[in-house]
């Protein structure tokens, strides 16, 4: 006979209402590993008896593994003794592959000794059958083998099916709390006459000074979905002061400096990590390297890092942009201005990360330009261009 032989492929198994365990049996795929020609006719007319179409068979112990990985076989019967690769050796490589995925084995042997027995089981065998072997027992441990195995790739695909619908759920969920997130952003920043374009990208560009320090790609997606709610708590700065056009008085100043307290409060205890961080940088935005910012007087790396990067993104992209208080300063002036304030305002070495990455960040400012700017105005005395 050949070394190899096969009839028929094997499919996975259905023990839905429509399809009958007897059936889902007799379409499981077996395969038969022995070095005696004789015997592994012996086991297939076994099999075929009981109409076992799916039968598989090597005389070549080292093609087992192999025909493993080519066919999801459902039942492996494997003959113990065997030259040059017993059946040890050929059941260490196939369990190898991992309990979860690896098929049952029915082990053959011709020793009546209990040691090989318990060894074969001790190894992975999940079976065997002394031979001379009863055609009613072969069969009997060959059906109990192949029910548990079926029933367990059922249970496996019904749990991945189960998964998928979970992973699709969570992710309609992610979106959806994503989408309020920025439709949240939107709405502080028509309170603050800034147009939805800021958002982007100082987003955008924070995930870029992100990627250059060397976070992941997962927590560059979690500071640029956050990052869009930094100025969220300024829905609740009174009109009179947010959209003041001229300087603010003391009294006013310390009215706006409020605005990073009620952002955080409004993202606080969510118990989600893009709210939390979201939080975060609400609260943090406005601190200063040198510990003269707001509203803690935080300095250095007190300052949680992604507040620290978000707020070179929202300083740039804020002095290269026109308010109703400020003229638009020019992509050079805005570049001094950060390199300048390297050690005082910001992080030096985000600085340096950022100055590294200028060429993109300069791209997402033209991607994102707004549309149609009014005419530029000088600023007004005793209010900054990062004022707020």
């Amino acid at each position: 006979m050949n070394d190899s032989c096969a009839t028929g492929g094997a499919a996975e198994p259905d023990l839905s209402d429509t399809v009958t365990v007897a059936q889902a049996l007799r379409r499981a795929l077996i395969l038969v590993v022995d070095d005696e020609p004789a015997n592994v006719k012996l086991v297939q007319r076994m099999l075929a008896s009981d109409s076992y179409a799916n039968v598989i068979a090597t005389t070549v112990p080292e093609q087992a593994l192999e025909l493993v990985r080519a066919r999801p076989v459902d039942l492996v019967i494997l003959d113990l003794n065997m030259p040059r690769l017993d059946g040890f050796a050929v059941m260490e490589e196939l369990c190898a592959r991992g309990a979860a995925t690896a098929p049952p084995i029915l082990m053959l042997t011709a020793q009546h000794a209990r040691e090989p027995r318990v060894q074969a089981l001790r190894n992975g065998a999940r079976d065997y059958v002394t031979k001379p072997f009863d055609r009613e027992e072969l069969l009997a441990r060959v059906r109990n083998l192949l029910e548990v195995q079926l029933f367990h790739k059922s249970a496996r695909l019904r749990n991945d099916v189960l998964a998928e619908k979970v992973r699709e759920r969570t992710e309609e969920l992610y979106q959806t709390r994503l989408e309020i997130v920025h439709r949240l952003g939107r709405a502080a920043e028509y309170r603050d006459n800034e147009t939805g374009l800021h958002i982007i990208r100082m987003s955008e560009i924070s995930a870029v000074i992100a990627a250059t320090s060397g976070m992941s790609a997962g927590e560059c997606d979690l500071i640029m979905n956050a990052s869009p709610m930094h100025d969220l708590g300024k829905i609740g700065i009174p009109d009179r002061i947010l959209l003041k056009p001229g300087a603010l008085d003391a009294a006013e100043w310390a009215v706006m400096q409020t605005h990073t307290g009620i952002g955080a409060s409004i993202l606080a205890g969510a118990g989600h990590e893009l709210l939390h961080q979201a939080s975060v940088i609400a609260l943090c935005h406005h601190e200063r390297w040198d510990g003269s910012g707001y509203p803690d007087a935080l300095c250095g790396e007190a300052i949680p890092l992604v507040a620290r990067i978000v707020a070179i993104a929202d300083v740039f992209d804020a002095l290269t942009s026109e308010r109703p208080y400020k003229r638009a300063w020019s992509v050079d002036e805005s570049l001094g201005y950060v390199r300048d304030n390297a050690g005082r305002h910001f992080d030096p070495t985000l600085v340096a990360h950022f100055l590294a990455r200028f060429d993109d960040i300069v791209a997402i400012s033209r991607r994102y330009a707004d549309a149609a700017p009014g005419a530029a105005t000088s600023t007004p005395q005793g209010r900054g261009p990062l004022a707020g």
